[in-house]
């Protein structure tokens, strides 16, 4: 068994990046606690993200399943076909391979648990 209290993880800033620049988080400022290590968990990734208004992350897609619980604020979850707005208590299941971004492109900023499968890829779609 492992505690973690979520507050004692330190918050560190994610590198952003324009749009046509690389990198996966464009926009204003995303931040991140990893909550597990690599070696805490044989099935699972489980981080927070916070993204500042106005920052997301660019298209791309995980070869395993995501979820995303929102912890706190107003975002939005998109993928090709559609755009969601997403409010704290909202759960979202991204399933393996669906080209999505997720985060706070708009006014307000969004936090977010982020679970994925040990193990699973991230490509990234948008420049």
């Amino acid at each position: 068994m492992k505690k973690v209290t979520m507050s004692s993880v330190p918050k560190t800033k994610v590198e952003m990046h324009p749009l046509g620049g690389g990198g996966l988080q464009t926009g204003t400022q995303t931040w991140a606690q990893e909550i597990l290590e690599g070696s805490d968990s044989s099935n699972f990734n489980f981080g927070i993200r916070v993204f500042e208004a106005g920052a997301r992350t660019k298209y791309h897609k995980h070869s395993g399943d995501q979820i995303l619980i929102i912890t706190e604020g107003t975002g939005s979850v998109g993928t090709d076909n559609e755009t969601v707005k997403v409010v704290e208590g909202d759960v979202v299941l991204i399933p393996a391979g669906e080209n999505h971004f997720h985060g706070a492109p708009d006014a307000t900023s969004m936090g977010h648990i982020t679970i994925t499968v040990k193990g699973s890829q991230t490509e990234q779609t948008e420049a």
